[in-house]
């Protein structure tokens, strides 16, 4: 395998809403990187959003592949191997490693300089028309080659899927660890999981492995619904279309749950609009919680937080590496997460526009662009 600087198709978003897929330039590893060659790359709604990003940008964050070449001081990783890319990479020495918010290190979220403080020249490590450019999360996962620090880089379990793996670097992650990890969904609970898709999905599987007694699904999509069942679900609600102001929703969420309310609920459908819905699907002493990140304005009424509810915008479901991936490797293994099943649709890198297309429209509960 060549450790040479290496040349590759990449999905590149012009800022403006469009991308084109070209080549561009990968450098080899420096010292403590690792250059992966990607196989598949999951496809989500940030993703989406990256299009009018300042770009030009290589796109993606979830993403699975090879061992390509590894630098200097990189230890335990093969040429060949498979491995899982992670975009939150706590750096275990800034003031938030410190206080034991690894999810928030300050390190990953671009509070130095691109390529995280490396001094060599053109740091951007890959580059377009002769020119550095930046990629998503610093993976940018759209592409045949990325260059990433050893700490976004995770060995996978042999014979694992790549085309399924990928996703559990974001959606997966994101969904499992909110339930787990955040709201610390316990034996007997109650959760409410608004919106079906590749994070709602995995907020329903996380609140089922932590033993939560009833999970009410809602979304507007019948397959959605169908799926979210299928993953443990209890209960499906599909919103009313005269339902304005979601009071019938509230209602029926309500009648599931002996008039109070879950004791957890969860926004995953990335509408704005919708953010502050959870505060009215949980009890008095209950968690609202948006996992979605969406974005955009949103009001709410402040009766709404009443009485000693918590609302949170937990990042990527808590994740701590090295705790959080070999425990979801662990319930992969054992049956209690499924992951096959999640990925509704596969996609060759010049179909990204049908991708999204069915993401939008809501045919596809999680989509994959098969790289290699």
């Amino acid at each position: 395998m060549s450790n040479g600087v290496v040349r590759g198709s990449a999905i590149i978003a012009d800022g403006e809403g469009r991308f084109v897929v070209d080549t561009v330039e990968v450098d080899p590893p420096g010292p403590g990187e690792v250059r992966v060659a990607i196989a598949a790359a999951g496809v989500c709604h940030t993703d989406h959003a990256s299009l009018r990003w300042p770009g030009p940008l290589v796109m993606g964050h979830e993403g699975a592949g090879h061992v390509e070449a590894v630098g200097a001081g990189v230890e335990g990783l093969e040429i060949g191997q498979p491995v899982l890319l992670n975009w939150a990479i706590p750096c275990g020495h800034c003031w938030q490693c410190e206080h034991g918010a690894a999810p928030l290190c300050e390190r990953t979220h671009e509070l130095d300089v691109p390529r995280l403080g490396n001094s060599r020249p053109h740091a951007g490590a890959t580059r377009w028309l002769g020119q550095s450019i930046e990629r998503a999360f610093h993976l940018g996962t759209f592409a045949h080659h990325t260059l990433v620090r050893v700490e976004a880089v995770t060995p996978l379990p042999p014979g694992l899927p790549l085309d399924a793996a990928c996703i559990l670097g974001c959606a997966v992650m994101t969904g499992v660890g909110s339930a787990v990890n955040v709201a610390a969904v316990a034996p007997g609970d109650t959760v409410a999981v608004l919106g079906c898709g590749g994070v709602g999905l995995n907020v329903i599987q996380g609140a089922r492995i932590a033993g939560a007694r009833s999970i009410i699904a809602i979304d507007r999509v019948p397959t959605r619904l169908e799926r979210a069942c299928a993953l443990g679900a209890t209960h499906a609600l599909a919103p009313h279309g005269n339902d304005g102001d979601h009071a019938q929703l509230v209602a029926e969420v309500r009648a599931l749950t002996d008039g109070r309310g879950v004791d957890h609920a969860f926004e995953a459908t990335g509408a704005p609009a919708l953010a502050f819905l959870p505060l009215r699907l949980a009890r008095n002493g209950g968690n609202a919680l948006q996992v979605s990140g969406a974005h955009g304005p949103a009001s709410l009424e402040l009766t709404d937080l009443f009485w000693n509810k918590r609302y949170l915008a937990p990042l990527y479901g808590g994740c701590v590496p090295s705790r959080d991936f070999p425990r979801l490797f662990e319930w992969i293994a054992d049956g209690k997460l499924e992951l096959a099943a999640l990925v509704s649709h596969r996609y060759p890198m010049e179909a990204l526009d049908r991708a999204f297309d069915d993401m939008l429209a809501g045919r596809s509960s999680k989509g994959v662009l098969r790289i290699a």
